[in-house]
């Protein structure tokens, strides 16, 4: 009798749970159609006639990188962010570029070229689709943004290799931290520096809650690409690889 009510219970909980579940799943997509629907209907898509240097230099990354299916690029008007992100829906990749970030078009084209590259990288990984099979490990605390910031380590590292070009990888990323405008005039060795002193509490906390890791520790990680790409399985900083590499 106890067991067969607690095997009730148990089928009565996990009912429910699913039910949950389906309902958290549904207004998740919702949601990121209405996304997609505004970045579709507002941003400016990349074509053959539409900023076509741009839209030559992404088929040219697909092409490197494998990727079969060149994803939509959209440039969207930002209020002054610098970002850009990959998005998946119905089967169908987008990669957006925030306005104030594609302005690199005119004067920076490597840099922007490693940000297209980090974009494709999510792709060509497929970090959308893991991210939706792994969304109940997601829920745990800490353990979905570490993930996260595992996967844009990765996309830095396939952005530097597929470019070959890390100076522009770490321009870029100093771009993302202080804007076009400043960035020729930062110190990097001192910024990746100072980052190292600044600990405690709630600057781990912030960072245990982050899906992006620091930007400093994403530069650094570029500077040890470039000064010992043996360690990633390269053989030189052009990023050509090791004769037996994987």
């Amino acid at each position: 009798m106890l067991f067969s009510i607690m095997v009730y219970f148990g089928l009565i909980v996990s009912l429910i749970g699913i039910f949950y579940l389906l309902i958290g799943l549904g207004i998740t997509f919702f949601l990121h159609g209405l996304m997609i629907g505004h970045i579709k209907s507002n941003g400016v898509k990349l074509t053959e006639h539409q900023f076509p240097a741009v839209h030559r230099k992404v088929r040219e990354l697909c092409e490197r990188m494998d990727i079969r299916q060149v994803p939509d690029v959209f440039v969207l008007q930002s209020d002054g962010m610098l970002n850009a992100f990959a998005s998946r829906f119905f089967g169908r990749n987008f990669v957006v570029l925030y306005s104030n970030l594609f302005e690199m078009a005119d004067t920076e084209e490597d840099e922007l070229a490693y940000v297209i590259a980090h974009e494709l990288a999510h792709i060509k990984r497929n970090h959308m689709s893991k991210s939706l099979l792994l969304l109940p490990a997601q829920w745990m605390p800490f353990l979905g943004k570490a993930y996260s910031r595992a996967c844009e380590y990765t996309c830095d590292r396939m952005a530097a290799a597929y470019t070959g070009n890390a100076p522009a990888a770490i321009s870029a990323l100093t771009i993302l931290a202080i804007g076009r405008t400043m960035y020729a005039k930062v110190n990097v060795a001192e910024y990746v520096a100072e980052s190292r002193k600044e600990t405690g509490f709630f600057v781990w906390f912030s960072y245990a809650l982050s899906t992006h890791p620091p930007l400093p520790k994403r530069i650094e990680q570029m500077e040890l690409m470039q000064a010992q790409p043996q360690l990633f399985g390269y053989a030189s900083p052009a990023f050509e690889r090791e004769p037996f590499a994987s």
